[in-house]
């Protein structure tokens, strides 16, 4: 009886600590959801004003936007009458997809080599490829390093080997791989494999989360990125998106658009970031289930 008491209390203590516990849940859901709403509006706002008519939303004025203006595809009709939006699309495309394929090379094997117990001057490489996180070239040097010694003026060579190595990533990559067992690394030499087919067959494969992570962390920048090819690149033909987008944000350039877009140009700009941006979010979803998985096991060594 004395038994059936005591659980009895306790089990009420226990419903009471966790009653008391409830208005930190309702707490907790409340300030998730505000800051939802806070994190995702501003975007919405943006697709709404895209799809907007453009005399409307300049009405509208900056008020609250839940649902779009007379609903138009006006703006993206317009948007992709410029003569370099399409061209600049798909250099754009080129320039991430090669960056991001010579990026992973280059930070595999550098990984690889760096993870290896027994590799002769291993500490010094590791120190001075550190030193170039805190210390690196000034723009005019490197300016002058890839358009007078190198020699990549107006090419997309000097937009994506100048950034081809990220030692953070590298590093992070480099910490995975020493976390793969030295007895399947083992196994594999004693059938025969040598150091590439080990690093490609064995290694890599069981990485491929946190891989999968280094291609988001290389894609997103260099597909942002319109400042390098400002500086390097001379024939509009070969600009990026992102500059180009510039052009129609910042410096208002739509009158290659015709004169119908003029009473648009508000909502083109919302139209530009739409195009400008949906490309990269797509990429996040496709590589969502590696996210969490890839960084903790390159950030923690095993």
């Amino acid at each position: 009886m004395s038994n059936n008491k005591g659980s009895g209390r306790s089990l009420f203590k226990r419903r009471r600590k966790l009653g008391a516990y409830d208005w930190f849940d309702y707490l907790n859901t409340a300030m998730m959801l505000l800051l939802c709403v806070v994190m995702l509006y501003p975007m919405w706002h943006v697709v709404c004003a895209s799809f907007s008519d453009g005399v409307e939303l300049m009405k509208h004025g900056g008020n609250i936007l839940l649902a779009p203006l007379n609903f138009t595809f006006d703006a993206y009709k317009a948007a992709f009458k410029h003569s370099l939006i399409v061209g600049s699309f798909l250099n754009s495309v080129s320039i991430t997809v090669g960056s991001v394929a010579v990026s992973m090379v280059m930070t595999i094997l550098c990984a690889y080599v760096l993870s290896r117990q027994r590799v002769f001057f291993k500490k010094f490489f590791n120190l001075m490829i550190v030193i170039t996180m805190f210390y690196s070239g000034t723009l005019i040097s490197r300016y002058m390093l890839i358009t007078q010694t190198l020699g990549l003026s107006d090419t997309f060579w000097a937009l994506i080997l100048p950034g081809c190595l990220s030692v953070y990533n590298m590093i992070i990559v480099r910490t995975a791989f020493e976390g793969v067992p030295d007895s399947l690394n083992e196994a594999a030499y004693i059938d025969g494999a040598n150091h590439w087919q080990v690093m490609w067959k064995v290694t890599v494969p069981l990485c491929k989360s946190t891989l999968a992570v280094m291609v988001l962390y290389y894609a997103v920048p260099v597909w942002n990125s319109w400042f390098s090819a400002s500086i390097y690149l001379k024939s509009r033909e070969k600009l990026p998106l992102q500059l180009v987008l510039r052009e129609i944000l910042i410096q208002n350039n739509i009158e290659q658009l015709g004169l119908d877009a003029i009473n648009i140009a508000a909502s083109i700009e919302y139209a530009a970031m739409i195009i400008g941006t949906l490309p990269i979010l797509l990429l996040y979803p496709a590589l969502q289930k590696h996210f969490t998985k890839g960084v903790m096991i390159g950030a923690v060594k095993g």
